[in-house]
């Protein structure tokens, strides 16, 4: 039983790889206990989002993963 959580951006290149798989199920403390200590420090900035199951949390705090389940770290989009 696991979750696979993708990197995306910015926050790949701070993780140093595209995805990792955890335990089941993920909550928001799993969360940043597993990604590292850089990365956590971004998540916990409000322009970062987290996407689970294909869709961008309203209150990524409030993450619930389960088995199966594909957690996305959205960096900021910038555009020009």
């Amino acid at each position: 039983m696991s979750v696979t959580i993708l990197f995306l951006g910015p926050l790949r290149d701070l993780a140093g790889r595209q995805e990792i798989e955890v335990d089941a199920p993920l909550d928001w403390a799993g969360l940043l206990a597993a990604v590292g200590p850089e990365v956590a420090e971004q998540l916990e900035q409000k322009r970062v989002n987290v996407a689970c199951r294909g869709r961008v949390r309203a209150d990524k705090r409030a993450l619930l993963a389960e088995d199966g389940d594909e957690v996305a770290l959205l960096p900021p989009v910038s555009g020009g």
